[in-house]
């Protein structure tokens, strides 16, 4: 029988971890900390964590850490970057953050081409406060402020994220993946390498936005709020490259061919 082992990532500490049982916020900070470890950036690397669950993402992360104000993580990535062009900076964000308070930060900086890399968790729901109604909550979907489903008529479209920051001039790379499921959880470390690899090479701004499970707030065991991903979120949601570079260093650096915009990704 084979056996594997596996070793954390030197940029991920030994902290016991705060969050819910099958979130996938801790899914994402290891992916984050592979990153970083692969490209050797650890010691050039300053991240900025926004207001949320993952508000203590510093605990977990070894790396030079700055706390912002709800929603001004892009704000405070650009000071950052402007200041200290040589260091790679990156914003971790969830949806109420991001899309919510922090929505006019995001559109600027993405359309400045800030050469920041944002990684976006989007559960569909205010996580840290109760699980109510966010920006990005599907329509008809129950949560603690909207225990009927949100009603379109009253509250509008869910703000599709991907989409809206793509269709600016001045994002280099833009692309949605999950961590539903093993596939998933490996394209998503492709997907946040490509995003440091453009801020690396100075191309803008870059966005991995990450369908992410919040079972405790869904009022769904993990595996069901896995199996929801799939069958709600990447509905609403279709995973996918939106922008990305063409030139031939994405090919020879990436190791494969650049998807085509909004090409559908197959996670199994």
């Amino acid at each position: 029988m084979t056996r594997f082992s596996y070793t954390p990532p030197n940029t991920l500490t030994p902290a016991i971890s705060h969050y819910c049982p099958g979130c996938g916020h801790g899914v994402v900070h290891r992916l984050v900390a592979e990153v970083i470890d692969d490209l050797g950036l650890r010691e050039k690397t300053v991240g900025v964590a926004s207001v949320g669950c993952s508000v203590l993402i510093y605990d977990y992360l070894d790396l030079d850490m700055q706390e912002a104000s709800h929603g001004r993580a892009p704000a405070v990535a650009t000071g950052i970057k402007r200041v200290l062009p040589d260091r790679i900076v990156f914003t971790y964000q969830g949806d109420g953050d991001l899309a919510s308070i922090g929505l006019t930060e995001i559109v600027h900086a993405a359309a400045r081409g800030e050469n920041i890399t944002v990684v976006f968790i989007n559960n569909a729901n205010y996580g840290m406060t109760g699980g109510q109604m966010a920006p990005t909550t599907l329509p008809g979907q129950k949560t603690a402020t909207s225990p009927g489903g949100r009603d379109l008529t009253r509250d509008g479209y869910p703000l599709r994220m991907a989409e809206l920051l793509s269709a600016l001039d001045g994002p280099a790379y833009i692309a949605r993946v999950a961590v539903n499921n093993p596939a998933g959880v490996v394209r998503t470390k492709k997907s946040i390498t490509k995003a440091f690899r453009c801020q690396q090479e100075g191309l803008g701004f870059s966005m991995v936005e990450v369908l992410s499970a919040c079972p405790t707030c869904w009022g769904m065991e993990p595996l069901t709020a896995l199996r929801w991903i799939k069958e709600q979120m990447i509905a609403y949601y279709p995973l996918g490259v939106f922008k990305e570079p063409s030139h031939v260093r994405a090919v020879a650096e990436y190791g494969e061919e650049p998807q085509s915009c909004r090409h559908e990704i197959k996670c199994g």
